[in-house]
């Protein structure tokens, strides 16, 4: 039997991800079961491409579901309690500067179910991320990159 993968994330991701699930199987799945119903409808089934986008849509939220409750059973919730306030960890906010730059740049570390680069969340298995955990504010690190490395420096550090 293989090891089963824990995914480590903040009480906020979890019950995100609680929401989501939710939502999946109460509202998702009757959305989707009304369409292929309505599709039917129309006849013909070889030819009926609302039949078969209502059909991949379903396989699609069934393998979400599927991915969630495995997340949401091998969650494995991260608390920060023993943690310092100024020292990197997951579900912290960071802020850091890249040496010899001025602008900053700001992330929470979170797992990586809850991961979303966009809005600022970046993975605790991000390179980023890994380089940062367990370091203090006024830290210079060495986050390396696809080409190269960048050196940074640990501005502020928050439970944001």
């Amino acid at each position: 039997m293989a090891d089963t993968k824990t995914y480590q994330m903040t009480r906020e991701g979890f019950e995100g991800l609680e929401a989501e699930l939710d939502n999946l199987k109460l509202v998702k799945r009757a959305e989707i079961v009304e369409r292929i119903k309505v599709a039917r409808s129309y006849g013909d089934l070889s030819e009926n491409s609302e039949y078969e986008a209502a059909k991949d849509e379903q396989a699609f939220v069934e393998g979400r579901i599927a991915t969630v409750e495995t997340m949401i059973r091998n969650a494995e919730i991260v608390d920060n309690a023993g943690v310092k306030s100024n020292e990197v960890a997951l579900g912290k906010t960071v802020t850091f500067t890249e040496i010899g730059e001025k602008d900053s740049e700001t992330y929470k570390i979170v797992g990586s179910a809850e991961a979303d680069p966009f809005s600022g969340k970046i993975s605790n298995e991000s390179p980023i991320a890994a380089a940062l955990i367990g370091k203090k504010t006024g830290d210079q690190v060495i986050i390396p990159l696809p080409v190269g490395e960048m050196k940074v420096e640990i501005v502020k550090v928050s439970n944001k």
